[in-house]
């Protein structure tokens, strides 16, 4: 094995090469990508580091040389490393450089839910929402405010929180549609994955006759055009759902 692999008597790799086994190579591929994502993120190696080549790197975790290359084409894409043919790849830093899809990944790190990626996320959803319906408030047309209102009462009839929490989602996504940003349209894109793969270790939506009440007043006041009660209220769902969680 190389020693540039390991930084401070530690491997960046917490996955043992597969051995007599004969995986697809987008299954390998996946292993590698979690295994460098996860070695780029715990800071192992430090923004503008060399990474090991990809020669290095496949005989190092057992791979072939094609599984190494389509990870790192991932973590290019990301933002997160920068490979350019006849030189050196190297880390960039992800702070600066990282997108959205980082979140799932950050928020499960090692398979455990990291609480404060988790409070973070919340309070920017709550922030975000806030101004979502202050915008829909004073932007939105008649069609939009009906099924804001439908949804509002599909909410309230909602028995179990795996439906709650996807009606929350939709009366949401109808709000930033009402708002007409396709920003903030696209950022609740960008968080679909975190919120439909992980309901039951983030249930915004675990008592929803509790919640149910607000959501009509949500409709109302963007119904209204009542820009300050739209925020007032999304925000005050919004906090309400981030103390389920937390709490």
């Amino acid at each position: 094995m190389f020693r540039t692999m390991q930084k401070r008597g530690q491997t960046p790799f917490s996955y043992p090469a597969a051995v007599g086994t004969d995986p697809s190579v987008a299954l390998v591929s996946e292993r590698v990508f979690a295994q460098l994502l996860e070695a780029l993120l715990a800071g192992r190696y430090e923004a503008g580091e060399k990474l090991p080549t990809q020669r290095a790197l496949a005989a190092d975790l057992g791979v072939t040389m094609s599984s190494v290359r389509e990870a790192l084409k991932r973590l290019e894409q990301m933002g997160l490393v920068d490979v350019r043919r006849g030189s050196a790849m190297r880390v960039r830093d992800w702070r600066e450089h990282g997108g959205l899809d980082l979140l799932t990944h950050l928020l499960f790190r090692g398979g455990t839910l990291d609480a404060g990626i988790l409070l973070a996320i919340l309070e920017a959803r709550a922030l975000m929402l806030r101004e979502i319906a202050g915008l829909a408030a004073e932007r939105r047309r008649a069609p939009q405010v009906k099924r804001l209102h439908q949804l509002a009462m599909r909410f309230a009839a909602a028995e179990h929180p795996h439906d709650a929490a996807r009606i929350d989602f939709a009366f949401f996504t109808e709000v930033a549609q009402a708002a007409h940003n396709l920003v903030f349209e696209l950022i609740l894109n960008a968080i679909r994955e975190i919120y439909f793969a992980h309901l039951d270790a983030v249930p915004v939506t675990a008592r929803p006759h509790e919640l149910a009440p607000i959501y009509a007043r949500v409709a109302r006041a963007i119904d209204h055009r009542d820009g300050n009660r739209a925020r007032a209220a999304a925000f005050e769902l919004a906090s309400l759902q981030a103390e389920q969680v937390s709490g």
